[in-house]
């Protein structure tokens, strides 16, 4: 075995039988994971508020039922802390947060406590408790100081952000490197951050973001309103960075993974795609209109906050040092969104569509 094929064999084998925290598992992303987790074997401890969202992929799945599910605020320091200390997770997924631009400009207070003051609470649990465990903080490719260049964005570029909740990212990145260095230089703790591009898949039904709108508007028989047509993003379907935080946790494995071996990986990682996914919104429009048809409408106004146009990741270092790299280009990413929703609505099996989406993405990466 080599390559991605060995990766799904590590993931596996890392996971079974073992606990695992995941907070902020009630949103999209999180209930991604905890399928995958489930499906591996893992005994898996869910930290969030209720489904951001109705429907709620979370609820789709039904994961309440599969999992021990403790709804709280990621913002409660001492109701988190009581948590880590019993359940006792092996491996932590933080991915607890705010995560939309627009509403970070009406809510920033809100952004802040959560983005930042969430990370520093779940790594003080840790701190506190003082059990060894493997910790993968997830944030986003926005918390760069985006110049609106070319080219990609590397793990040494400085953090940055131009709204509320790219620099509550960028500050959440900086508390981790603080943690790491000021306590955990030893990976007694084992300590790392992952910046994902702009996640797109099946099961979101958030308001605010590209995907989930147009799937709403074309469902409903009207024209998707598109405010930033030309703005390019990383493309990449759930999929993907989720393989390389499991990926990277599995690295930092306690039980398997000497001290030397961790302090490697003990560092932040780009998850993105490849380039040629960085695309405009109207090419993710455009090509989700071709499976579920209809039409769009640029409602582009000179008054709108500011969000990024240019912004791209390099993954060299996950490539070199991990071993990951993306398994779906954006043809296959915009295919599978489009496919998963329309499964569903034809269904209303969530958790079929979701276990056949891994299924083939495993395939597709062998």
């Amino acid at each position: 075995m080599e390559g991605l094929e060995l990766m799904f064999a590590t993931l596996a084998q890392t996971y079974a039988g073992r606990r695992v925290l995941v907070t902020g598992h009630t949103g999209f992303k999180g209930s991604w994971l905890c399928q995958w987790l489930l499906n591996m074997g893992a005994t898996v401890s869910g930290y969030a508020l209720q489904p951001p969202t109705s429907p709620a992929l979370f609820n789709a799945l039904q994961l309440d039922q599969r999992l021990l599910d403790l709804r709280a605020d990621i913002r409660d320091a001492a109701s988190l802390q009581r948590h880590v200390r019993s359940f006792e997770p092996e491996f932590i997924f933080h991915l607890a947060a705010q995560p939309l631009v627009r509403y970070s400009y009406q809510q920033p207070v809100e952004t802040y406590e959560t983005n930042v003051l969430g990370t520093v609470y779940l790594l003080e649990a840790v701190r506190q408790w003082n059990q060894q465990c493997a910790v993968v903080v997830v944030t986003t490719d926005k918390c760069y100081e985006n110049r609106e260049w070319c080219f990609g964005y590397r793990e040494v570029d400085p953090m940055g952000g131009a709204d509320p909740y790219s620099s509550s990212k960028g500050m959440a990145e900086l508390a981790v490197a603080a943690y790491r260095r000021s306590y955990w230089q030893d990976c007694r703790i084992r300590l790392a951050s992952a910046r994902a591009g702009n996640v797109i898949g099946g099961g979101d039904w958030a308001l605010d973001r590209i995907v989930p709108d147009c799937i709403r508007s074309l469902q409903a028989g009207q024209p998707v309103d598109v405010r930033n047509p030309a703005a390019t993003r990383p493309w990449q379907h759930v999929l993907d960075p989720l393989a390389g935080y499991l990926l990277l946790g599995s690295r930092m494995d306690i039980r398997s993974v000497s001290d030397a071996e961790a302090a490697v990986v003990c560092d932040g990682f780009n998850f993105g795609p490849a380039v040629e996914s960085s695309r405009p919104v109207r090419d993710v429009v455009e090509t989700l209109i071709q499976y579920l048809p209809g039409s769009w409408r640029n409602l582009q106004s000179p008054n709108a906050v500011h969000e990024a146009g240019l912004l791209h990741l390099c993954t060299d270092k996950a490539r070199h040092t991990l071993g990951w790299r993306p398994v779906w280009d954006f043809g296959q990413t915009i295919f599978r969104t489009a496919e998963w929703y329309q499964e569903y609505a034809a269904t209303g099996d969530a958790l079929s569509a979701v276990n056949r989406q891994l299924a083939a993405f495993r395939q597709a990466a062998l």
